[in-house]
């Protein structure tokens, strides 16, 4: 499913307009993203949580040259699902 489907499907579930309904996934997209980007979590019992992890500084391997490269500490953006969903999906 890619955005334009899932705001039908919104639209069509929740008895919106399909402009509504994507102003309601974008707000939701744009207020997950600015709590990670703070370094706080989203939780929404049930379904998961979007949080923020730390990777440390690593070395890899170049796969052209074989030439071993550092690669830099960054924050990443995780999902964990919660149990109703996994037990859904099982």
């Amino acid at each position: 499913m890619n955005k334009g489907e899932l705001v039908d499907a919104i639209a069509k579930d929740a008895g919106l307009t399909k402009a509504d309904a994507g102003k309601a996934l974008n707000a939701f997209v744009s207020n997950v993203t600015g709590t990670l980007k703070k370094g706080k979590s989203v939780q929404l019992i049930g379904f998961g949580t979007f949080s923020i992890s730390k990777r440390a500084a690593r070395s890899g391997r170049n796969p052209q040259t074989g030439a071993t490269i550092k690669i830099a500490a960054k924050k990443v953006a995780k999902f964990k699902a919660g149990k109703a969903l996994a037990d859904t999906v099982k």
